[in-house]
């Protein structure tokens, strides 16, 4: 069983910001899989999916970014997942806009919502799709730039570089190893 989550706000408000790469890859990787987000537990919204007999968890933690660690944790504990089947989607402003970074572990960064998820489960030696949202013209303190909204002109740049997580996340899902996710998407 595999353990994918993206990370996000979940309200409204929250949905087209940069801070919400995470929830829109994850919406990705469920239509790739066939399946939709259709309930609520461990403060998350769940999608699941089968592949070659395998259950697959699609997750987007209603907990807020800072909290996101809480719903990981549960649902890791529910489902009885493995570090090694994890694997957090999040956006990253160290990463030029629109790029997209895979690595197989590490640490949180500047990250707050990977911060949480380390932080509540002690693991690190999990799997990350980073989507980068960094913008060299943009000169505003990174907490406001994250949870300001997508501007329309590059819209499509954000949700090609989310479709590619997304497939690269169903890679995963799939069975195939990350290091050969990242040598295919990276």
């Amino acid at each position: 069983m595999k353990l994918i989550v993206g990370l996000g706000n979940p309200e409204k408000q929250y949905e087209k910001t940069f801070h919400n790469m995470g929830f829109i890859a994850v919406g990705d990787v469920a239509e790739i899989l066939g399946t939709k987000f259709k309930k609520k537990e461990c403060e998350a919204s769940v999608a699941e999916a089968f592949v070659g007999g395998e259950k697959i968890i699609i997750a987007r933690p209603l907990t807020y970014m800072n909290n996101s660690g809480r719903a990981v944790k549960q649902l890791m504990a529910k489902y009885k997942i493995p570090e090694e089947n994890l694997l957090v989607i999040y956006d990253d402003y160290d990463i030029p806009k629109g790029k997209i970074r895979i690595r197989a572990s590490g640490s949180a960064g500047t990250h707050n919502g990977m911060r949480s998820i380390i932080g509540e489960t002690g693991l690190k030696n999990f799997a990350r799709i980073r989507v980068g949202i960094r913008d060299e013209g943009v000169d505003i303190p990174i907490i406001n730039y994250v949870l300001s909204e997508v501007r329309k002109e590059d819209y499509e740049l954000f949700a090609a570089a989310c479709a590619k997580a997304g497939e690269a996340a169903a890679e995963f899902a799939r069975g195939l190893d990350i290091e050969k996710v990242m040598c295919k998407f990276n």
